[in-house]
């Protein structure tokens, strides 16, 4: 599965517009190679609680499967 095939199939499943994908892919670069972290996820940004559209804990879950779908292919 590419990218571009993963992407778009976490974010209908979480619920993303589509023209909100492309702040994902900074996510899961960053994420991607960066999983020497205590927590095993890299860096990721954290939600303010300022009621953001897209919330940043949406953006996360879309970039885990994505990372996930991709492996799992």
């Amino acid at each position: 599965m590419t990218l571009d095939e993963a992407l778009a199939r976490a974010s209908e499943e979480n619920g993303l517009a589509e023209y909100y994908r492309d702040i994902v892919r900074p996510l899961i670069r960053d994420n991607s190679h960066n999983s020497h972290n205590s927590d095993g996820e890299g860096r990721w940004p954290r939600c303010c609680g300022g009621g953001c559209e897209p919330c940043a804990e949406q953006l996360i879950r879309v970039a885990k499967r994505t990372l996930e779908l991709m492996k799992s292919e």
